[in-house]
């Protein structure tokens, strides 16, 4: 059986899973229930590890490791457009997802794990998820269960293996190892780690909070398009889909690099660190909270953490917390029986090539962005309701951002809905956005989670 069929399969809601997913609920109910987790917002000059650094004007720790934070400026013409903090984080770590045929059924390793940001504590995780900070113990903790999978993946089939971005209004060129094995050996379960089937992790995903940001984006990746689509058709409820996916004779590759390279090319603003202490907008407030004078998207506090079970138990750090919740969605439409998305090339201020795809609608909940026919446009259907095919609200990083979850939302329109698409906007196949993401820097964060929540 081939890799897409075996993902099609498992992505089917008639397959059978060898856990029933009540019971994966009670898992995590139960890890909630009796995993001590105790978080509190204290002020950064009562810690012992981390503190500001007056003479670089960074937020760091005494072995100038893990990450730091620091200032970060946009000018044009020598005239000051954007600042903010930023997390500087130059360390690749891992997002792995061990997957295993077990009784015909392609299955997936997942960790219930707890971030120190998370807002419900026990999220559905990857089956690693560390820094390479984390898994060479630099920190003194234990090594990452399932790591010597990873280390070693040249001994199984890797169906996914790419260095993706993360968050860039937060971090600086920030990115990660997405990478899928499929194995055959025997691979234990244990407290911490349960097989689910790719439907089981789609169910799980319409619960709010519960499946995080690492496996969205891990899982956005399944490299589905590389077969002929012959005898998956079968598993699809959206016929339209299944031609997005295997029968679009669409070529949109060249048109969005070429806008792309264009922006990379020729827009020419500058891009600076600076110190934290310079940021004209921003200072600590009497919490000891360094925040910014006018509304922005997000706000720098300090937090003391213990976490039961992690590599390292208890320990205190920065964290950016969201002012309110942002918004991400994808407009979706069926053009000539092929359902096609609607994305966006988004600049971003610390995006590792500057700009990437991202979904039609990405907006902070406090925003300065401009209103354009596509925002007014979803925000009147998702007011009425109309055409709306998913919305939750769903967590982001919980391991840097405090309590940070965002409304995921896709909208099915008709295409003659947006007669003339503004400018940086492009209607493509799901075939093309598949073929994207197996590109490094290429589509952000944000739509490769909005893609991980789609439905055949």
């Amino acid at each position: 059986m081939g890799i897409d069929n075996l993902i099609l399969q498992s992505w089917n809601k008639n397959v059978v899973s060898i856990h029933d997913t009540d019971d994966l609920l009670d898992w995590v109910n139960d890890r909630n229930k009796n995993t001590i987790v105790n978080i509190r917002k204290t002020d950064i000059n009562k810690s012992t590890v981390w503190f500001y650094d007056n003479n670089s004007g960074l937020i760091r720790n005494q072995n100038n490791s893990f990450f730091q934070i620091t200032g970060i400026r946009i000018t044009d013409n020598d005239t000051s457009i954007a600042e903010q903090p930023i997390i500087l984080q130059t360390e690749i770590g891992y997002l792995g997802i061990i997957c295993k045929v077990i009784n015909g059924v392609l299955h997936f390793l997942m960790q219930s794990k707890i971030e120190p940001g998370n807002i419900n504590c026990v999220q559905i995780s990857p089956t690693i998820q560390a820094t390479k900070s984390n898994f060479t113990q630099k920190h003194g903790g234990a090594k990452p269960k399932y790591l010597e999978y990873f280390l070693n993946a040249n001994k199984y089939k890797i169906l996914f293996d790419q260095i993706q971005s993360e968050q860039s209004s937060r971090f600086l060129g920030k990115r990660n190892r997405n990478i899928i094995i499929l194995v055959n050996e025997d691979v234990p379960e244990s407290a911490t780690h349960k097989w689910m089937t790719l439907y089981q992790i789609k169910q799980l995903m319409k619960i709010p909070n519960l499946v995080n940001m690492d496996t969205r984006t891990v899982l956005s990746s399944l490299p589905i398009i590389i077969g002929d689509g012959k005898d998956v058709e079968q598993f699809f409820e959206d016929k339209d889909l299944f031609r997005s996916m295997f029968n679009s004779n669409d070529y949109e590759l060249p048109d969005l690099y070429h806008y792309i390279n264009d922006y990379k090319m020729f827009h020419e603003q500058k891009h600076e660190l600076v110190p934290l202490y310079s940021l004209n907008n921003w200072d600590y407030n009497q919490d000891k909270e360094f925040i910014c004078k006018q509304p922005y998207s997000f706000r720098l506090i300090h937090c003391d953490i213990e976490i039961e079970g992690r590599e390292v138990r208890h320990w205190d750090q920065p964290l950016f917390e969201a002012m309110g919740r942002a918004m991400f969605g994808l407009l979706t439409c069926i053009d000539n029986s092929v359902r096609k998305y609607l994305v966006k090339a988004k600049p971003e201020i610390g995006a590792f090539d500057r700009i990437e795809f991202g979904p039609s609608v990405q907006r902070e909940a406090v925003s300065d962005d401009p209103i354009d026919p596509v925002y007014s446009l979803f925000k009147e259907k998702l007011a009425m309701n109309d055409g709306v095919l998913f919305n939750n609200v769903l967590s982001e990083e919980g391991g840097r951002f405090y309590h940070e979850e965002n409304d995921n939302i896709i909208i099915q329109i008709n295409k003659d809905e947006l007669r003339e698409l503004p400018d940086g906007y492009f209607w493509v196949t799901y075939r093309t956005l598949n073929s994207l993401i197996q590109i490094n820097n290429t589509v952000n964060i944000q739509l490769r989670n909005l893609i991980s929540l789609l439905e055949i």
